[in-house]
C-alpha cells in the first residue's frame, strides 16, 4: 500500500510557468511595453517586465495544461476548452476574435514554453490538491478580459485565472515568486476574487 501511494505521489506535480508577455509574437509584446510604460508613468514608478502565467498539472499518467488564450480553432477540438469570455467590451464577445478561452488541455502543450523564465516553479506534489484544481478550473470566473468588472482594483486576465486556482486549490499564493523585476497584471484580481465567498459561478459584474 505504501509503495503504491509513493508512486502515485511521485507522478503528481503542479508547476507554474512564467512566460514573458507576447513571447513569440511582436504585436502583443509591443502593446505590453506601451501599457507598462504608461502605467509606470501614471504611478510614478520604474517599469517592469510583464509576465503571463500558465499551469501544468501532472496527475497519474496525464499532464493537463491550464492556460488562458485567444480563441484559436486551429488548435483543434481537443484543446480542452472549459470556459471563455469577452475581451475588452462585453457586447463584442459575440465575435470570436474578441473572446478568450480557458483551457484545461489533457496532454496539451504551452506553445511558448521555450521562452519561460525561472520556470517551472513547483507548487505542490499533493494528489488531492491537483485533483481539486483540475475540478475547479470549470468554475473559474469569466468576466471581461482586461476590465475590472469584479471591482478588485485590478483587471481580469490570464494571470487572474491562475491566481484564482492557486488560492481556491488551497495553496499559499504568497509563496509564488515572480522573475526578477517582473510584474503580473491581473494577479491580484484573481487572489481577491478567490478569497470572496462564492454561492454561484462568478462571471458577471456583481458576482463572485
Amino acid at each position: 500500500m505504501a509503495l503504491w501511494w509513493n508512486r502515485r505521489v511521485s507522478r503528481t506535480t503542479v508547476d507554474l510557468y512564467w512566460l514573458p508577455l507576447g513571447a513569440g509574437g511582436h504585436f502583443v509584446r509591443l502593446n505590453g511595453r506601451i501599457y507598462e510604460f504608461v502605467k509606470a508613468a501614471v504611478e510614478r514608478r520604474e517599469r517592469f517586465r510583464l509576465y503571463h502565467a500558465a499551469l501544468a498539472i501532472r496527475h497519474g499518467d496525464c499532464t493537463t495544461v491550464i492556460e488562458v488564450t485567444p480563441v484559436r480553432t486551429s488548435d483543434g477540438p481537443a484543446r480542452g476548452v472549459v470556459a471563455g469570455g469577452p475581451v475588452g467590451v462585453r457586447f463584442l464577445g459575440r465575435f470570436s476574435v474578441f473572446r478568450y478561452e480557458v483551457r484545461a488541455w489533457p496532454g496539451g502543450v504551452i506553445p511558448d514554453v521555450v521562452f519561460a523564465v525561472d520556470s517551472p516553479q513547483r507548487l505542490t506534489s499533493d494528489p488531492q490538491i491537483a485533483e481539486t484544481m483540475l475540478d475547479l478550473v470549470r468554475e473559474v470566473p469569466t468576466p471581461v478580459w482586461g476590465r475590472d468588472e469584479l471591482h478588485t482594483g485590478d483587471m481580469w486576465n490570464s494571470n487572474s485565472v491562475v491566481a484564482w486556482l492557486i488560492v481556491r486549490g488551497g495553496l499559499d499564493v504568497d509563496a509564488v515568486s515572480l522573475p526578477e523585476r517582473g510584474r503580473a497584471p491581473g494577479w491580484n484580481a484573481g487572489v481577491a476574487v478567490a478569497r470572496r465567498p462564492t454561492l454561484t459561478r462568478p462571471g458577471t459584474p456583481g458576482t463572485g
